[in-house]
């Protein structure tokens, strides 16, 4: 990505912790898998890069899941789906377009507003842990 260019040697590294799992981790999640590798990194500095990240468009949140916000760099349209049992969001794939332009007019029309992108969010229990026996 030409944004990434001028990144610093630990912003690169946060950005390719956070870029190389489909887990929609927390910024302490990238913390945690940097800070042996890097020991003077602090959260703060993963925080703060995550944000630029997000100003840049190459993260965006996917909400806050379990009390934490989580993060993906997949920019690209799609949903997905959270466990309610043990907090894994899973990437709805791509290709089913959950939302028509009917329903981008009505927002529009009766809010009074201009949609940019929207975001859909499916709860329930995953397979592992609906295989679990209590």
């Amino acid at each position: 990505m030409q944004a990434k260019r001028n990144f610093s040697a630990k912003r690169e590294a946060i950005y390719q912790t956070l870029a190389s799992t489909k887990t929609h981790p927390t910024a302490e999640w990238v913390y945690e898998q940097l800070k042996p590798k890097i020991p003077d990194l602090s959260l703060g500095t993963v925080y703060r890069n995550i944000s630029v990240f997000r100003e840049m468009g190459l993260a965006k949140s996917v909400g806050v899941v379990n009390g934490q916000e989580r993060f993906d760099t997949d920019m690209s349209k799609h949903s997905h789906f959270v466990c309610s049992k043990c907090f894994k969001i899973i990437d709805v794939p791509k290709g089913k377009n959950f939302v028509d332009s009917n329903i981008y007019e009505y927002v529009e029309r009766e809010c009074k507003v201009k949609i940019e992108n929207h975001s859909i969010m499916f709860y329930g229990v995953c397979r592992e842990c609906e295989n679990v026996k209590d």
